[in-house]
């Protein structure tokens, strides 16, 4: 599940009735700017806030709302250099401060992070915003507890933060508290009905539970909104391939891969296709190509070691399961343990 969606300030300047006419230019610049933004249209909205800064180098908001909008764009590394810019001409901007540890976290520096959050911990000390970045580093840093402590303060200081009610949520899924998952992804589809996260891990839970025609209710309203998701598209797969639709299953299976060819868990559906087609070369294929991706995807050992074993190979599937018993795979600590030993 795709997680940290971003939910960014966005502050508006009081203009200097006082300064040059550069400066005017420049305050002008950035009120378009922000109604570019506000109108989603962020190619646009960065050009704007590139020629407020042309105008006036010296203004920090420009900057700030500059690295908001690269955020959005997805240009993660640019957005901080240009926050940490903010910064440097005002260090009291507190809210280039909070993008910036979001921006870090996104990078993966953890660190940074939190070095920025300790920084402004008191002036955001009612702030919802501040605590679900808190939640999402804590949980990146594998620290549970505190990154449900800090949803929960998020969501007391603003019951509609629909992003602290997924995310929350997703933490509680990772747990296996199912129940309390599916509540918090409930509460999220209320305030938002389109919510991609919260409807993929409801379709997830019935998944789980075998409850086939709940899954792909979910996983059909997504598909609604988002025709290209690559998540609901392969999870709707698997669930075609449990209830024997196979041709309509690797048809959504492939638009996953041709979406995001470096789908782990796709490969691995589109292995389980092949697999259930009597054609276990290419599920070997496939299943090889997820593995090598070396990331974790739920019971790839497992069913890769399971068609080593039906090819008389016990000795590859043995060598599958127990690769698949360090990553936690549960079909391969199963199968490990009653053939291996």
């Amino acid at each position: 599940m795709s997680k940290h969606s971003i939910l960014l300030i966005f502050i508006v300047l009081n203009i200097l009735s006082c300064g040059g006419q550069d400066k005017k230019d420049s305050a002008d610049f950035f009120l378009k700017g922000n109604v570019a933004f506000i109108q989603n249209n962020y190619t646009e909205a960065l050009r704007l806030y590139n020629e407020a800064i042309a105008k006036n180098p010296d203004f920090p908001d420009a900057y700030l709302n500059k690295g908001i909008t690269l955020m959005k764009m997805g240009q993660i590394n640019d957005a901080r250099e240009v926050l940490t810019e903010a910064i440097k001409l005002d260090p009291t901007l507190i809210q280039a401060i909070l993008v910036r540890s979001e921006s870090s976290l996104r990078l993966g520096d953890l660190k940074s992070a939190e070095e920025d959050l300790k920084k402004i911990s008191k002036e955001y000390a009612d702030s919802t915003r501040y605590f679900l970045i808190k939640g999402n580093l804590m949980d990146a840093m594998s620290q549970t507890s505190e990154a449900i402590a800090d949803y929960d303060k998020a969501i007391l200081l603003d019951k509609e933060n629909t992003e602290a009610f997924v995310n929350r949520g997703a933490v509680y899924y990772k747990l296996h508290s199912y129940r309390l998952a599916r509540e918090d992804f409930a509460s999220a589809i209320k305030l938002n009905p389109a919510q991609p996260e919260a409807l993929n891990n409801l379709g997830l839970i019935a998944t789980n539970n075998k409850e086939w025609k709940n899954a792909i209710f979910y996983f059909d309203r997504i598909l609604n909104f988002h025709p290209d998701d690559a998540l609901a598209l392969n999870n709707k797969g698997y669930v075609l391939l449990q209830t024997g639709a196979l041709e309509d299953a690797k048809k959504l299976i492939e638009r996953a891969l041709d979406t995001n060819p470096k789908n782990g868990y796709a490969l691995r559906n589109l292995g389980m296709y092949y697999d259930l087609s009597n054609e276990p070369d290419k599920a070997l294929l496939e299943y090889n190509k997820a593995m090598e991706m070396a990331e974790p995807v739920e019971m790839l050992y497992g069913f890769t070691g399971r068609l080593y074993f039906k090819q008389k190979d016990k000795t590859k599937a043995c060598e599958i399961w127990k690769k698949g018993t360090i990553l936690k795979d549960s079909i391969a600590i199963e199968e490990f343990a009653k053939n291996c030993k």
